[in-house]
């Protein structure tokens, strides 16, 4: 069986993305999943999505790592599918659709996606980092020099270390570059790698500045090594509401696979 897949990416983050309201994708081979996006063997991403039917809302988002395990919410994902999701026409530029960790809303304009984030109401704040769940899992620590950081090696021994352990978390290295601008690498879980982006990361992060008294702005400017995503939210006593990740989400190609070949 041939499907048609296209390939998405958000500042870096790229997705391999199905039409999947037919409901003829086998989600449960994860080892076809882990071929699709590998970048030798596959098509290559960092992460897959299938756009299903939803009986309440414009659609349902499903995410997979780029492993083929089953993932959380994906902020870069989210926008993209939005993209997606207008392209089949599906929606003009407002939606709501369903996804791992629930409800959200987003806008579209010109190629520019505004992805509603779950609220926040619990920010871990310890000595040498800080942890919160933006519908992902998150380990925030600050550097000095980032551009320079070993984030794939250190990121590794944090994401598998205490109290993380084979569970993980997503690990966030952040330097300061202004009073609302920060620059941002991220190891993901599921891809065990750097990616160039991170959308539940630098909501994380920015988020996370701003409990740390390190900005006290609430439009925050996030610089990652695939371009510059904005966080903007509202702040009432350690609660996060109106979370917002804005950024770019472009289709880059699209193209046929013999499934029955590559299972």
């Amino acid at each position: 069986m041939t499907k048609t897949f296209y390939k998405y990416q958000g500042t870096g983050n790229d997705f391999v993305v199905f039409d999947n309201r037919q409901m003829d994708f086998d989600k449960n081979n994860a080892s076809f999943i882990n071929r699709l996006c590998d970048r030798k063997y596959g098509i290559g991403a960092d992460g897959l999505l299938l756009l299903e039917d939803s009986a309440t809302t414009d659609f349902t988002m499903v995410y997979f790592n780029a492993d083929g395990t089953l993932g959380s919410m994906c902020g870069n994902g989210g926008r993209c599918i939005v993209a997606f999701a207008s392209f089949l026409g599906i929606v003009d530029t407002d939606t709501q659709f369903e996804a791992f960790d629930g409800l959200h809303k987003a806008t579209i304009t010109n190629g520019i996606v505004s992805l509603q984030m779950k609220h926040i109401n619990n920010v871990e704040i310890h000595k040498d980092h800080i942890f919160l769940d933006t519908g992902s899992p998150h380990h925030v620590q600050c550097v000095d020099n980032v551009s320079d950081f070993d984030v794939d090696s250190i990121g590794r021994k944090i994401r598998y270390g205490a109290p993380y352990f084979e569970t993980g978390a997503n690990v966030n290295f952040v330097q300061v570059l202004s009073e609302n601008t920060f620059k941002v690498r991220t190891y993901e879980r599921g891809v065990e790698a750097e990616t160039l982006s991170c959308g539940t990361g630098v909501t994380a992060v920015a988020i996370a500045m701003h409990a740390t008294q390190q900005t006290s702005h609430n439009e925050i400017l996030l610089h990652t090594e695939g371009g510059v995503l904005q966080v903007r939210f509202v702040n009432q006593g350690s609660n996060y509401n109106d979370v917002f990740l804005v950024g770019p989400a472009v289709q880059v190609f699209s193209g046929t696979i013999d499934i029955d070949k590559n299972v």
